[in-house]
């Protein structure tokens, strides 16, 4: 099970799967964290722009 990510709960990215798509480089242990607070990020700005569009499904351009 993914370890906490601070104040934000459980990481939502897989560990394991972030360092297998890293091919050239190591992994810092917090990059983890980093990225998982990115990602939330753009989830809480699709989200927003979806409402906004008064949809509730959503698509790649609201990335």
């Amino acid at each position: 099970m993914a370890k906490r990510a601070g104040k934000g709960g459980d990481l939502i990215i897989s560990k394991s799967r972030t360092k297998e798509a890293v091919k050239k480089c190591n992994v810092a242990s917090d990059f983890y964290a980093a990225l998982d607070r990115k990602v939330r990020e753009l989830l809480t700005t699709a989200e927003r722009r979806c409402l906004d569009n008064k949809r509730k499904t959503l698509k790649p351009q609201d990335l």
